[in-house]
């Protein structure tokens, strides 16, 4: 089951008739449109992403985010199945942090501890992830720490919460990212832990179908 985040190689002799049929990409021109042609043949994956009214019908609709040098353009493909050359397995925090930036470290480091403390290893995606993955310039001054957490027990569920509000304090990153549901949806970390300690509370729950507001008391059970 694919889920958004999950990220995709091309086969590289299929690449020119994918950019073909994508609006976005045929719109490219210099830097980002050399970046975009040359990107299956170097190995770069595309991320999986929600459908799209104007997607159309069959494909998987996947992306490709450029970095800021390009206008953070992300430009939208739609990619046959049969045209996937492999899955990419999610990067966790440990392979990607010499990417990172060494004010983050601290950060870093912690996200790491917390999780084989509670045995929800986290995920990266946004800025951090493109560039250990690419080599291009993602990161800049305000970029994010964007994670994606597992699930854990519900009794282990607050501790994650905890952990992640201290480590978003501590700064100087801001921390994102979601908590992955069993369903595949994902919702937001913050929000969750603000609307878990309210009566009634309810979150946006994000999916390949969409996203639909859920009470807490359901997303668990």
């Amino acid at each position: 089951m694919l889920r958004r985040h999950d990220l995709l190689r091309v086969r590289p002799d299929r690449w020119p008739e994918m950019l073909a049929a994508s609006p976005g990409a045929h719109a490219l021109t210099g830097e980002p449109r050399r970046l975009v042609a040359g990107w299956a043949g170097r190995g770069r994956p595309v991320v999986v992403r929600r459908r799209a009214p104007d997607d159309g019908e069959g494909g998987i609709a996947v992306g490709l985010p450029l970095p800021p040098s390009c206008g953070k353009l992300r430009v939208a493909l739609s990619l046959p199945l049969g045209w996937v050359a492999e899955a990419v397995a999610p990067v966790s925090v440990s392979e990607a942090i010499r990417a990172a930036p060494a004010g983050w470290q601290a950060q870093l480091e912690g996200a790491i501890a917390t999780g084989e403390r509670l045995a929800v290893r986290p995920a990266l995606f946004g800025a951090l992830l493109w560039q250990h993955l690419t080599g291009l310039p993602y990161l800049h001054p305000g970029s994010d720490i964007d994670l994606i957490w597992p699930t854990p027990p519900m009794a282990r569920l607050p501790g994650l919460l905890n952990d992640i509000e201290r480590l978003n304090a501590a700064g100087p990153a801001r921390i994102d990212g979601e908590i992955t549901l069993a369903d595949g949806g994902g919702v937001n970390w913050r929000e969750l832990h603000r609307e878990l300690r309210v009566p009634g509370g309810a979150v946006l729950v994000k999916s390949m179908d969409g996203a639909d507001i859920r009470c807490t008391h359901t997303l668990f059970t």
